[in-house]
């Protein structure tokens, strides 16, 4: 993997404007991307995920607002070295030269992704077209090569039908193959398998790390589902009320996790020792329109300190890759160790890695 830096995210906040005034979404993330490299997302819904990766791509709804923060991305262009700050372009501009060509995105749904008035050979080819003015010839044999590399046979046949003729698995690679089609540096899946069933997604997540290690494309990968980053990420940033609490590499996250609510997020998490029902972390996710300070996590906190209720905690440094925003890793807390249950099911965890499982 190459350790060079594609896109340097600092200080990003994002508000939202509602009828009770901002919101704020997303709250001085940091988090830079390597060359190669798949970052998951992880959160409950509302945490602030989305909401960073439309920021950068220049896809905030109207009532959305960029408060702070720059979003470095360097890529080639003609054998240069270029980088530019995402958040500093128009919408114009970030459209014209960034989305779908330099950095392309997934979203969950494929039928909202997809025209349903036109022929998947005409939405493969429509890009190649526009922004590199790719002969039609051409753009058609690359469409369907890229229908193959996404596991869809016979190609020239789907190439003809339209996105109703397919079933979901299909629709979500041709989504995948779109936004391949214009060798994007970067690409953004945006819980790209929620409406698929256990079996097609974990065939989706498979093409995902297979095209990444083919293509060498940097994959952001946004999920609510800790379960599915062990088969994609190298590097995991969890978030809870816009901001990033632990982040760290795949095997930092799920063997040594130090923040309470990743405990809970791990602790949710199916596997095969499960019975009887999943552990669900208790309370709702904040609702931040009424946002004082102190640490939004602290009232579903079982470990929360008198702190937790005053200061939002800073990000500690674990290890030079592993970080975590609780008020626990200061040398003055207590000492707390992550729950007796989750270290056994970490143990599993670790039997059923071992053994291919």
């Amino acid at each position: 993997m190459n350790s060079s830096k594609i896109l340097e995210i600092k200080n990003l906040s994002v508000t939202f404007r509602t009828s009770v005034g901002e919101v704020p979404a997303v709250r001085g993330l940091d988090l830079d991307l390597k060359k190669g490299e798949i970052i998951a997302i992880v959160g409950e819904s509302g945490s602030g995920k989305s909401a960073t990766a439309r920021a950068i791509m220049g896809l905030l709804e109207n009532n959305g607002k960029i408060k702070s923060g720059m979003a470095n991305f360097t890529y080639s262009r003609n054998g240069e070295t270029v980088c530019c700050d995402l958040l500093s372009l128009s919408r114009k501009e970030i459209r014209k030269h960034i989305n779908g060509r330099r950095i392309a995105m997934v979203f969950q749904d494929p039928m909202t992704s997809l025209d349903p008035t036109m022929t998947i050979g005409k939405q493969l080819t429509e890009g190649m077209v526009i922004h590199y003015k790719t002969p039609k010839k051409e753009a058609w044999r690359k469409a369907s090569e890229l229908l193959e590399m996404v596991g869809i046979h016979d190609a020239e046949k789907r190439m003809k039908n339209y996105p109703h003729q397919l079933s979901g698995g299909m629709r979500q690679r041709v989504v995948i193959a779109i936004a391949l089609s214009c060798n994007p540096d970067i690409l953004i899946c945006d819980e790209p398998t929620t409406a698929l069933d256990v079996t097609i997604q974990a065939k989706i997540l498979d093409l995902i790390a297979g095209l990444q290690r083919k293509t060498g494309v940097s994959v952001i990968y946004i999920t609510h589902d800790l379960g599915v980053v062990a088969r994609v990420a190298d590097y995991v940033a969890v978030m809870y009320a816009g901001r990033i609490v632990e982040k760290g590499t795949a095997n930092e996250i799920f063997y040594h996790a130090r923040h309470p609510y990743t405990w809970g997020l791990l602790s949710a998490m199916p596997s095969l020792d499960s019975s009887g029902e999943l552990y669900v972390i208790p309370g709702s996710p904040p609702d931040l329109s009424g946002y004082k300070g102190g640490d939004p996590f602290a009232d579903r906190n079982a470990y929360a300190l008198n702190i937790d209720r005053r200061i939002d905690p800073p990000m500690f440094r674990i290890t030079e890759t592993h970080y975590a925003a609780t008020w626990l890793l200061d040398p003055r807390a207590p000492k707390v160790s992550m729950p007796a249950e989750l270290e056994v099911r970490i143990r599993h965890m670790r039997k059923e890695e071992e053994y291919g499982i």
